[in-house]
């Protein structure tokens, strides 16, 4: 289930649809981005803050930078727009889509009411679809 997300950073503003991952789990709000979409937002090469971290995925450890409180996103639902919400911003040179931890969704107020791509936005009972996906080779 994807959203559109508006994600501002000190080098930048873009515009892109994210995944709703409640795998991704995470102590902070997290956002999982692409490096070509960190260069668009000046994030890469990494900044002096950033840090390496080590995750867990279904295909074994990757290491991503992690730049802590990097960028505000908002959720654009068309007729409403939710955010900010400062998260921090996972780099990574292995995927090519935008994923939005746990964390990251519970404070953007996602509710996923069908995996299929059905959601609303904790406070309204309008359904809500699936954005369709955005790839940052």
């Amino acid at each position: 289930m994807r959203v559109k997300l508006r994600i501002r950073s000190s080098g930048g503003e873009v515009v892109t649809s994210a995944l709703v991952n409640s795998g991704f789990e995470a102590e902070t709000p997290q956002l999982l981005i692409p490096r070509s979409l960190a260069a668009k937002l000046g994030l890469w090469p990494p900044p002096p803050e950033a840090y390496l971290v080590e995750v867990g995925t279904a295909g074994g450890p990757v290491r991503n930078y992690m730049v802590p409180g990097a960028a505000e996103v908002y959720v654009e639902a068309g007729d409403r727009t939710v955010g900010p919400v400062r998260c921090d911003i996972m780099i990574s040179s292995h995927e090519y889509e935008v994923l939005i931890s746990d964390k990251l969704g519970g404070e953007l107020g996602i509710v996923i009411l069908d995996l299929r791509g059905k959601w609303r936005f904790s406070d309204e009972d309008k359904i809500r679809e699936t954005e369709p996906p955005q790839y940052w080779p």
